[in-house]
């Protein structure tokens, strides 16, 4: 009987995982479609097929490339960033967080290897802000869908974000603000992959059969991932753009000025959408009467409240440095979003 009943358990937990994978929600909104406006499906799922295959070569080169620096080991060169002058490693911290090749698990045991070699939290804070923002695919990807422009400014968000952050930080500590700040770390076991903080990068992979097989195991991973997330931004841009008025998304987020890049930050922190499935999105929010300094805006209060982002810094750092994370990264969302603007 408890056999039947632990089976039965397991069978209605596997049940709900499934139900809330992409694929099922991508299926739960043709399904809406097809009952409630069946004249519009083949216009929706037409949309939807089209924008994917326009974006295919980019996620096929985004997969190759985060394959690649997995493969390689690349990230031992982000750890390295991590030693010698404090404003030192915050810049560089700034820098390489947008390069970061990590899974969400991974930043994590990361960060707290960082943080137990006596890295300075200032530093570890400019990783924090930068690392949600961008990575190579992501980059690709908002490129294919908003353009360079905005791929670029993203990045460069990124950036300015993380140094932000760091010296901002790093001051208000001189000041004798965030004492102990740290919790009492514990790994929760995520994956145990956190990335080794020494050796040397192997930039020729191909020689060594452990790292041909990591690369055909982060390929075959990192496409399936990508191609269903996309998928469900772009089925998402098709519905937005059919049935949510141009005038409602102006109402709210569209006209110039500092008011609507103000409110993008502000609906965007808690409307996290992860970093693949946010460019398409924002850019059927743009087509509908979105300015680009609020969708900019819009892109980097979500990632910055990003679910393992915060997970991070909650696990590690206790309340007053995890509410300064927000708000740095509020604050910086906005000051991107006008920067944006005025040089758009």
């Amino acid at each position: 009987m408890a056999d039947t009943t632990q089976a039965t358990g397991r069978g209605w937990r596997a049940m709900a995982e499934a139900l809330k994978s992409p694929w099922a929600v991508i299926a739960a909104c043709f399904a809406a479609v097809a009952v409630l406006d069946p004249s519009n499906l083949t216009n929706t799922a037409a949309f939807a097929g089209r924008a994917l295959l326009h974006t295919s070569q980019y996620i096929l080169f985004a997969v190759l490339l985060l394959a690649w620096l997995k493969a390689t080991g690349a990230e031992v060169m982000v750890a390295r960033a991590f030693e010698g002058h404090e404003v030192r490693m915050i810049i560089l911290a700034a820098l390489f967080g947008g390069l970061a090749p990590f899974c969400s698990c991974e930043v994590i045991p990361f960060v707290a290897g960082l943080l137990a070699l006596g890295a300075p939290l200032a530093a570890v804070m400019a990783f924090w802000l930068s690392s949600p923002l961008i990575d190579p695919p992501t980059l690709i990807i908002t490129a294919g869908a908003l353009g360079w422009p905005f791929a670029v400014a993203k990045a460069a968000s990124a950036v300015g974000l993380g140094l932000l952050g760091g010296f901002a930080l790093r001051a208000m500590m001189r000041r004798g603000a965030f004492a102990a700040p740290l919790r009492e770390y514990r790994s929760a076991g995520c994956c145990g992959c956190g990335p080794r903080l020494d050796g040397k990068p192997v930039w020729k992979f191909w020689t060594e059969p452990p790292r041909r097989a990591l690369f055909r195991a982060e390929f075959a991973s990192n496409a399936l991932f990508l191609l269903k997330w996309m998928a469900l931004a772009y089925t998402l841009e098709a519905l937005l753009v059919s049935y949510v008025p141009a005038e409602a998304i102006a109402t709210v987020v569209g006209g110039e000025g500092l008011i609507p890049i103000i409110l993008a930050a502000f609906v965007g922190m808690p409307a996290y959408l992860n970093s693949y499935v946010a460019p398409p999105l924002v850019a059927g929010l743009i087509d509908q009467g979105m300015s680009t300094g609020a969708g900019l805006s819009f892109m980097v209060a979500g990632a910055v409240s990003s679910v393992p982002a915060m997970a991070a810094v909650w696990s590690l750092v206790k309340p007053r440095v995890f509410a300064a994370y927000l708000g740095l990264g509020l604050v910086g969302a906005i000051a991107a979003g006008v920067l944006f603007q005025v040089v758009a």
